[in-house]
């Protein structure tokens, strides 16, 4: 193995274009992932296991599907913690609970190992642009040793707060994704059944008070029948929700939007497209809309 100082545990959709940004900005990352081909794709080195990497890097970064995961590769029996040590820096980039969040940070506390939060927005075009928003938990003399190194794939880091305010804002900014993208799906399959030229409509939406990221970002191409492939999926947007209703009820709020979103992403998780991007949920709500489809292939005709 080199002498490796950035180690990336999990390469999958988002992990995977975060490491090529980096491997492209010139640090060596060592990495690990189930998929072994997944890591010499992006151009790093491989890793035999997850507690390889944190014994041999100074920066352990991981983008894992959800806590469970996290948790297992964190805090298991031989898992990262045990092998972490004075000083080393894990920066979670993943979406996930900011309750267990605090768990691990206590935890690599206790061995002098720091453990950051790092939700990120943007999705994989700005991953792949190495254009990604971060909003940070944790220490911020210690964000501020491993900014160089975040710098590679984003172009906005926030400092939030303590440990877990990271992940805390990541959930109530998907929350607010899945509204507006589950919203603005319903108001296309009703448009499109009302005869409305949606491309028109959509920039009415764009010059009115109902515009959103769904309707400036997503829209526009789902209706010349690009759903953006490579995004967010189903499943892992009703993972997001569910985690921001835990959220609200550890805090004392009221929601009274959540159930909007969970039916809408539920539905098309029961249809069958909990691993298609989340904005195929739009499919998934045209299906029992009388089989809609906002983009008709005769249209390129």
């Amino acid at each position: 193995m080199t002498n490796t100082t950035v180690g990336f545990i999990g390469l999958g959709n988002m992990g995977s274009r975060m490491t090529r940004c980096l491997v492209q900005a010139g640090i060596p990352v060592l990495g690990f992932d189930l998929d072994l081909a997944a890591v010499e794709r992006c151009g790093a080195e491989t890793a035999p296991s997850a507690r390889a990497v944190a014994e041999s890097v100074d920066v352990i970064l991981l983008s894992l599907p959800d806590s469970r995961v996290i948790e297992q590769v964190m805090l298991a029996t031989n898992g990262v913690a045990e092998a972490t040590r004075p000083s080393q820096v894990v920066v979670d980039l993943s979406t996930a609970s900011p309750e267990s969040t605090r768990r691990i940070h206590a935890r690599l506390r206790e061995r002098g190992a720091h453990y950051l939060d790092a939700g990120i927005s943007g999705g994989a075009a700005a991953a792949e642009k190495g254009a990604l928003t971060l909003m940070v938990g944790g220490e911020h003399e210690v964000l501020d040793r491993v900014r160089h190194v975040l710098d590679a794939f984003s172009s906005h880091i926030y400092y939030m707060g303590s440990s877990g305010a990271g992940h805390t804002a990541k959930l109530l900014n998907n929350f607010l994704n899945a509204v507006s993208l589950a919203s603005t799906a319903e108001v296309m399959v009703a448009a499109k059944k009302a005869g409305l030229d949606l491309g028109v409509l959509l920039d009415v939406i764009n010059n009115s008070s109902g515009v959103n990221f769904a309707t400036l970002n997503r829209f526009p191409k789902i209706i010349t029948g690009d759903y953006l492939k490579g995004g967010l999926t189903n499943a892992l947007m009703m993972k997001d929700i569910v985690l921001y209703t835990e959220l609200a009820g550890e805090l004392g709020i009221a929601s009274t939007n959540a159930a909007g979103p969970l039916a809408s992403f539920g539905l098309a998780i029961g249809l069958g497209y909990g691993d298609e991007i989340s904005n195929t949920v739009v499919d998934a709500l045209g299906d029992v809309s009388g089989g809609v489809r906002l983009h008709d292939r005769k249209d390129d005709r």
